[in-house]
């Protein structure tokens, strides 16, 4: 019956809501069409010259199809799909193609499953690759294993494509009955590809495997190469990968077909994702690099539907979805509305948390450490691990370090890198030099960790690393993403251990951060905002009233701000105070004392 009334709609002109005054990009034929666009329900039914009761002037603005966001991990934000929908909906985003892969990692079907529930009834349309290498590596220590057998059961979503990122191409490539597995249960849908630097037949081999598209190229050549092979190219830019604007401007310059490239974010933090932009922060650095801006568009959002097989999205044209954004030029990529799958305009509302499995919480399961966990013995020359400044590639270089008793000291730049396995309490633990960290009194500590999310710990004492390591995350079970050196900027995860919840789904985050004059302050923030001493003066930020469990260093301590079911009753609390910009400054209550 509703195709019925879709074609008689399309017959009749009767649209249910009309833009009118729009400049249309058309991805079929490259034009830009001044028209209005007719839409019944969810669906667009013509272009042309139309008038109904419910009309939106556009104003002259651009409208384009809604950008579609080709390899996403949901995770990476460290807030759940409702509030990261709030972030990214705003800048023209109304499709993801999201890999689950992290939580996963940790939580095995049960995390797939919380994704899939948490994503059903948004605006936002989220569809899935079902993760390929949990682990990652076969000599990784993740928090769960999925095999075919395990998948088989997600090939009757609806919302789930293909197969994920295939990042074990040693096995791929080898043989390895397991991955094969995997490969054939998906054969004929898609399969995604992650193959940094694979080249000449080992490349030919992975292709043949199954894998058909790739988001890790880090040149011009590699791209080419790999576009050679029938593959299609996933221009990334995240938090963390950067330097792609020399691709694009190849791409450009050579005339590059791009039909067979399109645009993904894979990792990207939500407070880069509010100062950039998203997808059309990908779309804007490719018109800055000479890419013509409707072969922008279409890398952003047709080209990606072709490559996974997604019928009636991707296009603004009779039949379509009608999921558009509203830009207010081609260039910058300013967006004015945004109209969802649902195809209405987009407002922010409240999204009750759905009920979730009990695998997804309580996920940090570490083992006691002991004497010398940390000790790394040392030698006249060290393998080091270099980072790179705003790169995913690290580099391996050989140092010569300082030493106590044959063991390493961090100095000179020089910080103290631990592993530590999070999920099965085994015990096992890895230690390492890192370059470029540039920690100083004090110690980082996340769970959030590609791929398998074990604890990582660095710093530049064994003090800092031990305390981070056993008395937070051993003790009280909790999970940092980011401590502040100095004691300054800590925010909370929860599920999973990857993602915040926020207060009531706000999507807000949990932030301790230290005044000037040592007063711990307990702060809501927008989604993804960091804080630090000088954003405590703004009156932009409210303040929150529940209260976590942080480490200081500086003070060697912990601290909590009046949550009386985890403080230690013996301990008197302090009076709180306010400031002028009406912050509650939550001064703080001694739960633990490292060195007692």
């Amino acid at each position: 019956m509703r195709q019925q009334d879709l074609i008689r709609a399309a017959l009749d002109g009767k649209a249910t809501c009309v833009i009118k005054n729009a400049n249309v990009v058309n991805v079929f034929t490259n034009e830009i069409i001044p028209a209005d666009v007719a839409l019944y329900e969810d669906v667009i039914i013509g272009i042309g010259e139309y008038s109904c009761e419910n009309e939106i002037d556009a104003e002259g603005g651009y409208l384009a199809p809604g950008f579609i966001d080709a390899h996403v991990h949901i995770e990476s934000s460290m807030v759940i799909p409702s509030s990261f929908m709030k972030v990214l909906m705003p800048h023209g985003t109304t499709t993801i193609i999201a890999d689950p892969h992290e939580i996963a990692n940790v939580a095995g079907v049960a995390g797939v499953r919380a994704m899939y529930k948490m994503t059903d009834d948004l605006p936002l349309r989220v569809l899935f690759m079902m993760p390929s290498c949990v682990p990652a590596t076969p000599f990784e220590h993740s928090g769960a294993k999925l095999v075919a057998e395990d998948m088989e059961q997600f090939l009757r979503k609806s919302r789930i494509l293909g197969l994920g990122e295939v990042m074990d191409y040693v096995s791929a490539t080898g043989g390895a009955q397991e991955m094969l597995d995997k490969l054939r249960l998906f054969d004929g849908k898609p399969i995604d590809g992650h193959a940094p630097l694979l080249s000449g037949r080992a490349l030919n081999a992975y292709r043949v495997a199954g894998p058909s598209t790739d988001h890790e190229c880090s040149n011009y050549e590699e791209v080419k190469e790999k576009l050679r092979t029938g593959m299609r190219i996933l221009i990334r830019v995240g938090s963390a990968a950067k330097g792609i604007a020399d691709i694009l401007r190849s791409i450009a310059r050579d005339g590059l077909p791009t039909e067979n490239i399109l645009f993904c974010t894979d990792d990207k933090h939500i407070e880069t994702i509010r100062q950039e932009g998203h997808i059309n922060c990908n779309a804007r650095l490719a018109v800055s690099c000479g890419i013509p801006p409707v072969e922008a568009v279409k890398m952003a959002s047709y080209n990606a539907a072709r490559a996974y097989g997604l019928k009636n999205i991707g296009a603004i044209a009779p039949g379509y979805k009608a999921d558009m954004v509203l830009f207010e030029d081609l260039k910058d990529f300013r967006v004015k509305r945004v109209f969802t799958r649902f195809g209405k305009p987009y407002e922010e509302t409240e999204y009750r948390m759905p009920l979730l499995p009990p695998e997804v919480y309580g996920s940090v399961q570490i083992a006691p450490v002991t004497e010398g966990s940390l000790c790394l013995p040392v030698r006249e020359r060290m393998p080091v691990i270099k980072m790179v400044p705003e790169q995913l590639i690290t580099e391996l270089v050989y140092r010569s370090v300082k030493s106590e008793h044959g063991a390493f000291v961090p100095a000179d730049g020089l910080c103290k890198l631990a592993v530590v396995e999070r999920h099965h309490a085994t015990g096992s633990i890895g230690v390492g030099i890192v370059e470029g960290m540039n920690i100083k009194n004090g110690a980082i500590a996340s769970t959030v960790a590609h791929d398998s999310h074990n604890l990582v710990v660095a710093g530049d004492n064994d003090d800092g690393i031990a305390g981070l390591y056993m008395n937070l995350l051993y003790h009280l079970r909790s999970s940092l993403k980011y401590f502040g050196c100095e004691g300054k900027n800590l925010r909370v995860l929860v599920i999973a251990e990857l993602a915040c919840n926020g207060s009531e789904d706000t999507g807000s985050l949990r932030i301790f951060v230290f005044s000037d004059d040592d007063r711990c302050v307990l702060v809501e923030l927008n989604v993804g905002t960091v804080a630090s001493s000088d954003a405590l003066r703004s009156s932009d930020y409210d303040c929150l009233y529940d209260i976590t469990l942080l480490y200081d260093s500086a003070r060697s301590r912990f601290l909590n701000a009046g949550n009386d079911d985890i403080a230690d009753p013996g301990i008197t609390s302090a009076r709180a105070a306010e400031n002028t910009d009406a912050h509650k400054f939550l001064c703080a209550r001694i739960v633990s004392d490292l060195h007692k």
